[in-house]
């Protein structure tokens, strides 16, 4: 899910200036347009491509006085099935709850065509301030077995010189059953992942190269995701336009 989208509608929302990125409806409403290419795509540290590049699409409006979002997104994907595309639709609202604090909370659907038994979703709640956010996600109908996921996570952002920015990312995922079986016979519902990315306005793109791993073995990998190289660390490059 295109998290830099829903960034853009949590600052539109708070007033901040983006009028590079957004285009002004009227004075409540705003729409941000955002083509995305990824030499992987990455969610929790997974490969949902299976190591392969991935192109988001992604529209969402914006209530400005209100803080209310509505959004579309879509990206090729491959899980080793029929599915070949991801759709999410979501719904939320972010609000500043103080001169320095942001929250949101949003509602996501994701359907995969052809593979509609993969669908579900998510509850998504953020705290964001000087940089810092903590984020939860919790689904009760993650397939195929509906089982409960919850996410948590932790990331900061600091402006370098030259316009460059720093990110990390620490986040763990729980599911409600032990599904990640390793060699030896033990098994377990959480993983952790990480991240560390540097990203650079430029020419009119946004550019970014992220070191990604988790702490999963190949045989949990392969378990929980149905490939062993799936979860490997890896460099992921993405080039972005925002409209």
């Amino acid at each position: 899910m295109n998290k830099n989208a829903i960034f853009l509608a949590t600052s539109i929302a708070c007033a901040l200036p983006l009028s590079a990125h957004a285009i002004d409806i009227n004075d409540e409403l705003a729409l941000v347009l955002e083509i995305q290419a990824f030499s992987d795509y990455r969610a929790g540290g997974v490969s949902m491509t299976r190591n392969n590049s991935a192109l988001w699409l992604d529209s969402i409006l914006v209530h400005k006085p209100s803080g209310a979002h509505a959004g579309l997104f879509t990206s090729n994907i491959d899980f080793g099935t029929q599915a070949n595309r991801e759709f999410a639709y979501y719904i939320g609202i972010a609000r500043p709850l103080s001169e320095n604090i942001v929250g949101s909370f949003t509602r996501i659907e994701f359907e995969y065509p052809n593979s509609s038994q993969f669908n579900f979703g998510e509850w998504i709640a953020t705290l964001s301030a000087h940089g810092a956010t903590i984020g939860v996600k919790y689904s009760d109908d993650m397939k195929p077995f509906n089982d409960r996921r919850t996410i948590a996570w932790v990331g900061y952002e600091h402006s370098l010189p030259h316009g460059m920015t720093l990110d990390a990312r620490y986040g763990l995922t729980d599911m409600e059953h032990a599904i990640y079986v390793d060699n030896d016979g033990s098994s377990r519902s959480l993983y952790y992942d990480w991240e560390i990315g540097i990203s650079k306005h430029q020419w009119g793109l946004d550019w970014r190269l992220a070191y990604i791993d988790t702490d999963l073995s190949k045989s949990e990998c392969a378990s929980g995701f149905g490939f062993d190289d799936n979860c490997s660390a890896t460099l992921v490059g993405s080039i972005a336009k925002s409209f």
